[in-house]
């Protein structure tokens, strides 16, 4: 004899049924994220090797492995301004599994210069992790005369567009640094752009310039010989890498141009797995040795997770997009 189901016994088969299936799928996924990592995890560079990013990740890298218990694989994939590393992120399954360590200017600087990206910066990836800053330096040659920040800015204003000062190229942090430390001291200085670091600090040494910024690893070694003075580093705050360099922002402002280095993703990475990589890399950064050696590198360790590196990266791309204003950038 077959009977009919009443409306409220289905309802409530089905409901109970959902409510099985997605409890299934709950802890299955749990299960998966519990259990990450399980295979190496591939970490895509988007530079040479040798680069700051890929001498940050390869001496954090074999501390990570240890407290996820997987190895951690480097894949240097530079070019075009990050582009090919981000289209060997994308192409790959978003398991958590590939994920590149790079630098902000990746995210943040690569679409103020190129026109045409075949990706989203804003939609197509996800920060997973901050590790660490680079802070960006003023550095002036040993014939300029001036012992400090406040002195040059007064030598400058006494002799508008008399001196120079080199950055690592049109488009470069250092540029957009330059730019716009010119605008908040109120300075006129002739910008310089060279190709890289290589060549702009050896320029200034030389006095081809007489001022230049960069990164510390770039200064260090001239001003140790006496040959340069660090003195004033891009931040409304004193760097702890080079306290004898001012800060040439206001306080007030709360600005830093620095180097973000950390983790991105694609979207839709589980948490857990988010998560996992952030705990491994804030407890890598723990080691003393390793503190040690990123500030020899430059490098001042400021380990946090997704939250905290997506508000700085916000932070560091609406200063980079007034930046890119003061200097008249145009993508192409």
């Amino acid at each position: 004899m077959q009977h009919e189901s009443t409306p409220s016994v289905t309802r409530r088969t089905a409901a109970a049924l959902l409510v099985a299936a997605f409890g299934a799928l709950g802890a299955s996924l749990a299960m998966a994220q519990d259990s990450y990592p399980q295979r190496p995890i591939r970490v895509i560079v988007p530079y040479a090797p040798g680069g700051l990013p890929d001498s940050v990740i390869r001496r954090v890298g074999p501390l990570m492995e240890k407290e996820l218990g997987q190895t951690v694989v480097v894949d240097n994939k530079p070019g075009a301004n990050g582009v090919v590393a981000a289209q060997s992120l994308l192409s790959a399954p978003n398991d958590g599994y590939t994920l590149i360590f790079s630098d902000s200017a990746f995210l943040n600087i690569t679409p103020l210069i190129m026109k045409s990206l075949p990706y989203d910066v804003n939609k197509d990836f996800t920060p997973v992790a901050v590790a660490a800053k680079a802070p960006n330096f003023l550095a002036v040659n040993k014939d300029v005369p001036v012992k400090n920040l406040a002195e040059f800015t007064q030598l400058v204003r006494s002799k508008p567009n008399a001196l120079s000062c080199g950055s690592s190229g049109v488009g470069t942090l250092h540029h957009l640094t330059l730019e716009t430390m010119k605008r908040k001291l109120n300075l006129d200085v002739e910008h310089v752009p060279f190709r890289g670091s290589g060549q702009s600090v050896p320029a200034m040494i030389g006095g081809q310039t007489q001022c230049t910024v960069a990164a510390l690893p770039s200064l260090a070694g001239h001003a140790a010989a006496g040959n340069a003075r660090i003195i004033g580093v891009a931040a409304s705050k004193p760097s702890p890498l080079a306290p004898e360099a001012a800060p040439m922002f206001p306080a007030a402002d709360n600005m830093e141009y620095s180097f973000l280095l950390g983790f991105v993703g694609r979207p839709g990475m589980p948490a857990a797995v988010s998560n996992r990589i952030s705990t491994a890399l804030t407890n890598a950064m723990k080691d003393p040795e390793i503190v040690t050696a990123l500030r020899r590198m430059g490098v001042e360790p400021t380990p946090g997770n997704a939250g905290a590196f997506t508000t700085a990266l916000r932070a560091d791309a609406e200063q980079l997009r007034a930046a890119a204003k003061l200097a008249n950038l145009q993508a192409e």
